[in-house]
């Protein structure tokens, strides 16, 4: 990855670093060290797809169009992923409203797993549409200065309690990049959860040495 980073950097010094390679939170932590560029130009394309995956879960269980429901998913790309409930709504009512809470705790474990489901289903692969559709969005709102506000892995420094780690968060994404990091009030249930993921990110970040 580093001859990779390097290249990009020589060749393209001032470029916005889009990272998709898994893991990915580690792999956007190795990009923003080995390219010495500021955090707001390094980002994780992991929370648009693991939200699509959990609008389209909330879409088809409610049998209502996909494009009446948003969803928030926070934290790791990874079994750690904190899906939010409380902020995610059909036509602006919280699914919490809609369905029951065994309901929501199956689409929220689908949500997590949704990555091995498509391997599964796939078997010689993993997913790829999905994936290259959440980057097209993120590069659209940064080329096209859209400020739109979208869960994506950003380096946290102190925001939700966190630092020195990427981790996914709601950003705006403008023609810097990451131009705000949203913070939103969490309880103290979705704040652990959170942080939960995020050490899981840092032992990962550990192991590869980055």
């Amino acid at each position: 990855m580093s001859d990779v980073v390097g290249k990009v950097v020589q060749y393209s010094p001032n470029c916005i670093l889009i990272i998709v390679s898994n893991p990915l939170d580690a792999m956007a932590q190795a990009a923003y060290k080995q390219s010495g560029f500021s955090r707001n130009r390094v980002i994780g394309m992991a929370g648009i797809l693991d939200s699509a995956r959990f609008r389209a879960f909330i879409a088809r269980e409610l049998d209502v169009s996909v494009e009446n429901v948003t969803a928030f998913v926070l934290g790791g790309h990874g079994d750690t992923m904190v899906p939010l409930p409380r902020y995610s709504t059909v036509a602006g009512i919280p699914i919490t409203e809609l369905m029951d809470a065994a309901t929501i705790e199956r689409l929220v474990k689908r949500t997590r797993d949704g990555g091995a489901e498509i391997v599964k289903y796939l078997k010689t692969g993993s997913a790829y549409y999905a994936p290259s559709a959440a980057v097209t969005e993120m590069v659209e709102s940064i080329l096209k200065d859209k400020k739109k506000i979208v869960p994506c892995a950003a380096y946290l420094d102190g925001e939700y309690g966190i630092k020195g780690l990427f981790v996914g968060v709601p950003c705006k994404l403008g023609s810097n990049g990451i131009e705000k990091i949203i913070e939103i009030k969490l309880t103290p249930e979705e704040q652990a959860a959170l942080q939960k993921s995020a050490d899981s990110v840092k032992e990962l970040v550990g192991v590869i040495g980055v």
